[in-house]
């Protein structure tokens, strides 16, 4: 199997999809931005995991290095991470080069869901401290994801999956994402 990336803009509920798909396949898991944090946090450079955007640009290379080789020497493992990182410099990939020779995965999974859907979530999320976007800075989010996606799915020689992950709908995002990690929906 080696690595499944599963991936999409924060609110779209990638971890939900990803944590039950990866439950339902026995695939162990690995949270992208939790160990970025674990190593941030090791490093002095953050207290908080939503801090981690606004590190310098460079700062946040370093980190994402330390973290894909943490997650390589898993194994077989279904990674949780962002796409692209929404910085105020721009949009920062979040598999760049040296991420995706360290994964090499197999497949990227992108998790998308309409505007307004992922807008609703952010704004019912207590436990995370968000950055309010506009209906088209969430489109154009997702549609800086679906590029990036094409690019590291070159790079990496992987597949690319749509997974539509709807409000009140999330079995049918998981049965969408089961084929993917060798699971029969």
């Amino acid at each position: 199997m080696g690595a499944i990336i599963v991936t999409g803009i924060p609110g779209v509920g990638k971890t939900t999809v990803m944590e039950a798909a990866a439950e339902r396949a026995g695939c162990d898991i690995a949270v992208y931005g939790t160990v970025m944090f674990e190593v941030a946090s090791e490093e002095g450079l953050v207290e908080h995991r939503d801090e981690m955007r606004r590190l310098d640009p460079e700062v946040q290379k370093k980190v994402q290095r330390a973290a894909a080789q943490r997650i390589a020497a898993m194994g077989d493992v279904v990674v949780d991470t962002h796409c692209t990182i929404k910085t105020p410099k721009g949009y920062l990939p979040g598999l760049p080069a040296w991420v995706l020779e360290a994964l090499m995965p197999s497949t990227i999974v992108l998790v998308e869901a309409d505007a307004a859907e992922i807008q609703g979530r952010r704004a019912g999320d207590a436990t995370r401290v968000r950055d309010e976007d506009s209906l088209e800075a969430i489109e154009e989010h997702q549609e800086y994801n679906r590029r990036f996606a094409a690019a590291y799915a070159t790079l990496a020689g992987a597949t690319v999956h749509t997974v539509y992950n709807h409000d009140d709908k999330v079995d049918e995002a998981i049965a969408q994402v089961l084929p993917v990690v060798g699971v029969a929906a």
